[in-house]
């Protein structure tokens, strides 16, 4: 085995995901393609080997009931959080927010960290956490 490659997660709309990443957290897009109704669409963070995939719930991975289900949970918060690390969480948090990011927590000193949460226009939890 060499590693992670691509980690996954739903979204609702891949087009509305893909602003959200790239223009608003600073991913820059790795994949994009089409191969009839499904889109590999990847993005990745710079500097970074890992991939985070953007894919809409559906075939050929779960039948449409499964699919309509994962969306609803999804759009709920109901998947765990995902986690960027910053180096300043309180300067990472101003920056974020200038561009548009609605958090739901503000940074919070515990654990002997700093973290603050938010969420993306399909419902996916994330942390920012300082290193």
């Amino acid at each position: 085995m060499e590693g992670v490659q691509v980690a996954g997660i739903y979204v609702r709309d891949q087009d509305e995901a893909l602003d959200f990443y790239v223009g608003k957290l600073g991913f820059r897009v790795h994949s994009d393609v089409r191969n009839g109704n499904f889109r590999w669409l990847t993005v990745q963070y710079p500097g970074q080997d890992v991939q985070l995939g953007l894919f809409r719930p559906g075939a050929p991975m779960v039948d449409d009931a499964t699919a309509q289900t994962l969306d609803a949970a999804v759009a709920k918060g109901a998947m765990p959080p995902l986690v960027l690390s910053v180096k300043d969480c309180r300067a990472a948090y101003a920056e974020m927010r200038a561009r548009g990011v609605e958090f739901t927590q503000e940074p919070v000193e515990r654990y002997g960290a700093v973290d603050a949460s938010f969420r993306d226009p399909s419902g996916n939890g994330w942390k920012l956490v300082e290193r």
